[in-house]
């Protein structure tokens, strides 16, 4: 790849000897540590600053942004070209090709970071809305261009900057909330298989709805028999609830701390036809309060937030997974249906496997694995990145202990 005139007037970041080696295996990112800064000190960089990647013997790497404040000192952009508008519009077509390939209805995750070329940047759409979060200096600075890139691209009616994750913090970015164009309908349109959802938006997690749980959500309709009773723990706004209720469930409950996120998820059924008990609580809590109770449900779904947001929370995660699981195996009917999920990166589904191997055994249950989903498609996994795999559900049959 050669160095055009547009790219060499940006200022050099030499790398150490060898630290070259994971970046030729095609991931897209250099840490603080691997930056030779006698030669290229990362203090004369700004937050954001394009430069070109050199190894230690000059060889041209490629183009990426820095960011001395960040443990990932640069990202590459895989290009030579200094991004505008146009190099932005021309990844998110390509970007958008797949969804539009894999969904009939425009309500999808249009871009995922480094998977899509674009690290950093994150886009969903809702139909005619558009969801941007960005999480690193070097994207915040080229925001302009990804606005009008979005806007050329997705022509979407309104344009939402929600950059309140916590990815910024560890960027030295502020969190804010920002209407771009239009005006913003507080709650947006999903529409899933058929099935319509709102969903917040703009005070909602994340982007206002999970789209990489599509996929597991399907699946999980083969397992729901007609009259099942089904339990949705860490409901959010009742997207797994609503599909088992057309599943063939007799009896749904969501279980979440959020009010708002309850009311919306028995508003979710309503609006597709069906009934949506709630209960309101910690879920630890509340799973322990249904098993006092004598509670049993034919299947039993924890979906929970991240439990290790850093490899330093791994062994408390790992306690909470297996704990959870517990609980709610307590919970299930004889011959039930177990869904365990994990949204974290840090946790392996290995590890996310034992936990709910462990809580079987202290639980005196027999436990049969028999599927193990992941994200839907469109967050797809960069090969070279394993950071970009981040989900796991498996789907288990528990029983009374073989005697």
């Amino acid at each position: 790849m050669s160095d055009p005139g547009t790219a060499a007037q940006m200022p050099a970041l030499r790398l150490k000897r060898n630290e070259d080696r994971r970046l030729h295996a095609g991931h897209l990112w250099v840490f603080s540590n691997e930056v030779d800064t006698q030669q290229t000190p990362l203090t004369k960089f700004g937050a954001g600053e394009i430069a070109r990647v050199l190894a230690h013997n000059d060889r041209a790497l490629g183009l990426a942004y820095v960011n001395p404040k960040s443990l990932i000192s640069a990202r590459m952009l895989g290009t030579w070209k200094v991004p505008d508008a146009a190099w932005f519009a021309a990844r998110i077509r390509v970007a958008l090709a797949l969804r539009e390939r894999l969904y009939p209805e425009p309500y999808y995750r249009v871009v995922y970071g480094e998977s899509d070329g674009l690290p950093g940047l994150v886009v969903d759409r809702y139909g005619t809305q558009c969801v941007v979060q960005i999480g690193t200096a070097g994207m915040e600075l080229l925001r302009p261009h990804i606005q009008d890139a979005v806007l050329e691209v997705l022509k979407c009616d309104a344009l939402l900057f929600k950059n309140d994750s916590g990815a910024r913090e560890m960027e030295g970015l502020p969190s804010y909330v920002e209407i771009a164009k239009g005006q913003l309908e507080e709650l947006g349109l999903v529409i899933e298989d058929g099935l319509k959802f709102s969903a917040p938006l703009a005070l909602g997690q994340k982007t206002g709805w999970f789209f990489d749980q599509c996929a597991n959500r399907r699946a999980l309709s083969k397992y729901v028999r007609k009259g099942a009773r089904v339990l949705d723990v860490f409901s959010y706004v009742g997207a797994w609830a609503v599909r088992a209720a057309r599943s063939g469930a007799s009896e749904v409950i969501c279980v979440d701390s959020s009010a708002p996120a309850l009311e919306l998820a028995a508003k979710n059924g309503e609006r597709n036809g069906f009934t949506i008990g709630t209960r309101k609580g910690d879920a630890f809590d509340v799973l322990e309060e249904m098993a006092k109770e004598g509670a049993r449900f034919d299947v039993v779904i924890v979906d929970p937030p991240a439990f290790a947001k850093r490899r330093k929370d791994l062994p408390k995660a790992l306690a909470a997974y297996k704990r959870l699981n517990q609980l709610a195996m307590q919970l299930l009917a004889s011959d039930g249906i177990l869904v365990s999920c994990s949204c974290s990166y840090h946790v392996s589904a290995e590890d996310l496997q034992d936990a709910i191997a462990k809580a079987a055994r202290a639980t005196d249950k027999h436990l049969q694995i028999l599927e193990l989903g992941g994200q839907a498609p469109d967050p797809p996994v960069h090969p070279a990145i394993p950071e970009t795999r981040y989900l796991k559900a498996y789907f288990c049959r528990v029983t009374d202990g073989l005697k």
